[in-house]
């Protein structure tokens, strides 16, 4: 995948995803993140179930708004189905619904993946990102990387 490709044009807007599979009530994951360098913002997490989409504008599974205290944020994504999923994210200092990124697609502010995966001249691949999840309460810890 290109730097141009790099986008994670993530729009984590309020009105998130439809889910595809019926989700199930107490099954909560958590995406516990750590190493933002403020509390400015919020953290916008997507919750996302297939390669096709991962990590698209507006294709995402779910999506939450984090806030920030101590430097760490947790989204929370509740009532999910057992199924095999991934999380992109990004330190949204000011607001922003939508990741900035630089000339070449390059982000310009914090961002994440679960599993800490990272990507070569791009996003990692769902697989390297995803868990398979069987439900009830799971905690998926992300560092965020500055760039």
């Amino acid at each position: 995948m290109t730097c141009t490709n790099f986008g994670l044009a993530f729009v984590l807007a309020a009105g998130f995803g439809i889910a595809a599979v019926q989700a199930q009530q107490g099954n909560t994951i958590s995406v516990n993140v750590t190493g933002l360098r403020n509390n400015n913002g919020d953290v916008r997490c997507g919750l996302y179930n297939s390669a096709a989409t991962f990590p698209k504008s507006g294709q995402e599974f779910k999506g939450v708004v984090a806030p920030i205290s101590g430097q760490q944020a947790t989204c929370v994504f509740g009532n999910v189905a057992p199924g095999v999923y991934a999380v992109a994210l990004f330190h949204a200092e000011k607001g922003e619904t939508k990741m900035r990124t630089g000339f070449f697609g390059q982000p310009e502010e914090g961002y994440g993946f679960s599993r800490n995966a990272k990507g070569s001249m791009g996003p990692p691949a769902f697989n390297a990102a995803a868990y398979t999840y069987s439900g009830g309460a799971t905690n998926w810890p992300v560092t965020i990387t500055y760039p």
